[in-house]
């Protein structure tokens, strides 16, 4: 009688929660055996098993995991060191597709969001393949007073971009029980004198300001040649002629829909003006930005925006990032070896 009554009560969600927790005390703080957590909460064996999940799904426990052999000076130390960035490093098999090592390096980069975001903090987030598939593995973490921004507008001639956009930014709300403030423009305007005009206007100012005050910032890169293809280059919002003429001006990637050469450089390229994404000046001086990154084709990409200091936390697979040291180091070599100075590989 007394087990059916527990399991009735455990139906309802604050009994549930009071259950899932002590379930979890017991099993990674004392170490108990589901048996015996069975035994203690008057349950079955397979309830302790659903409660530790919801545990673990719903945030109440954490798990982290560090590999000091990985974390040590061949990879995470070496890109910490040569760039001056928190550097975590997302260990992958050779066998692995970009798809899959995407998804491995979005739920590394989730929680490292989940361990930054607080209380009264403002937040931007960019749209993407990359962002997209971090915003799924975000676990729930309530915050009071907390803000997420849309970094850059998600409208294109082919659609308005905004259930996608709203989507990403749903997902970051509800795991932070947070406002969410989206950035209804198009991601280019045709005219740069109309994103100037618009700048004027009050509802875009509003958002233009909570740009101005993040605290935290949160991005993927994109590039032309991905394997995985970055959202901007396959969704319509770029024409055959604007990639060619990105291509002429030498761009490598872009971070929220403002492009950038191999130096970091951003002076000149014409759809900048156009782009409603901040300026990588601006986004330079948010505190913390986090980007994540999978994939050894976007290594030039990652590579420019490290050195233009564009970035404070990295996540990234383990083949990018031996890659990225190798490439730094020709670039490097080739830089000290050149008569002026040398270009960086693109």
């Amino acid at each position: 009688m007394r087990k059916r009554e527990t399991d009735h009560r455990a139906g309802t969600p604050p009994r549930r929660d009071a259950q899932a927790l002590r379930a979890a005390q017991l099993y990674y703080v004392q170490h108990l055996t589901m048996d015996s957590i069975a035994r203690d909460l008057g349950t079955s064996r397979s309830t302790v098993s659903r409660l530790l999940t919801y545990a673990r799904d719903s945030g109440m426990v954490t798990i982290s995991i560090t590999d000091h052999q990985l974390q040590g000076p061949e990879t995470a130390a070496a890109i910490a060191r040569l760039f001056d960035v928190r550097a975590h490093v997302v260990p992958t098999d050779g066998g692995l597709g970009e798809s899959s090592i995407l998804d491995r390096v979005a739920l590394h980069a989730a929680d490292l969001v989940g361990r930054l975001v607080d209380s009264e903090m403002t937040v931007g987030v960019a749209w993407g393949s990359t962002v997209t598939a971090l915003s799924k593995h975000l676990k729930r973490k309530p915050t009071h007073d907390a803000v997420f921004v849309q970094l850059n507008g998600s409208g294109n001639p082919q659609s308005s971009g905004i259930g996608y956009a709203s989507d990403i930014m749903h997902r970051f709300g509800t795991a932070f029980t947070a406002r969410v403030e989206q950035f209804p423009v198009p991601t280019f305007f045709d005219h740069p004198e109309t994103r100037e005009l618009m700048w004027q206007e009050r509802s875009v100012r509003r958002v233009l300001d909570l740009h101005a005050h993040m605290g935290l910032a949160v991005f993927g890169l994109g590039t032309i040649g991905a394997e995985v293809p970055s959202h901007v280059y396959r969704g319509g919002y770029l024409t055959p002629s604007d990639v060619r003429e990105l291509r002429r001006e030498g761009v490598v990637g872009d971070i929220a829909t403002v492009f950038y050469r191999s130096d970091g450089g951003t002076a000149g390229i014409d759809l900048n003006r156009r782009s409603t994404g901040p300026a990588l000046e601006q986004l330079r001086q948010v505190p913390r930005r986090v980007c994540a990154v999978a994939g050894k084709s976007k290594v030039p990409a990652l590579a420019a925006a490290l050195a233009a200091g564009y970035i404070t936390d990295l996540v990234v697979d383990e083949g990018a990032a031996r890659h990225l040291i190798r490439f730094h180091e020709r670039n490097q070599a080739r830089r000290s070896s050149a008569p002026d100075g040398g270009r960086l590989e693109a």
